[in-house]
């Protein structure tokens, strides 16, 4: 079985993991790291801000996201979970960097 064709993880799940490692990816850099296109990073970025999963906010000429931990998944299989208790286990809480506030 060649596993390298498969994800357990969705293109959703593989984008939200790289906001939680560098919130201060840009997309060019997270669709290389998942494999997909800038345009489809845009669109990924786009549904789970929608969604309310991650904040996006302007810092100068980039975007910095932020990872709302506490939702539930919504997914009906699971328990209630939290983004954050599924991020605990993909991506160590020491590994994640914390989103850095501008000053005013």
């Amino acid at each position: 079985m060649d596993v390298a064709r498969w994800s357990f993880l969705t293109n959703h799940a593989r984008v939200l993991v790289c906001i939680a490692h560098d919130p201060g990816l840009r997309l060019r850099d997270i669709a290389t790291a998942v494999g997909i296109t800038e345009r489809s990073a845009y669109a990924i970025v786009a549904d789970l801000t929608e969604a309310g999963y991650v904040l996006k906010e302007r810092d100068g000429r980039r975007n910095r996201y932020q990872v709302q931990t506490d939702l539930p998944l919504g997914d009906s299989i699971t328990r209630q979970a939290a983004i954050g208790e599924v991020l605990d286990v993909l991506v160590e809480p020491h590994v994640r960097r914390p989103v850095r506030r501008r000053r005013a």
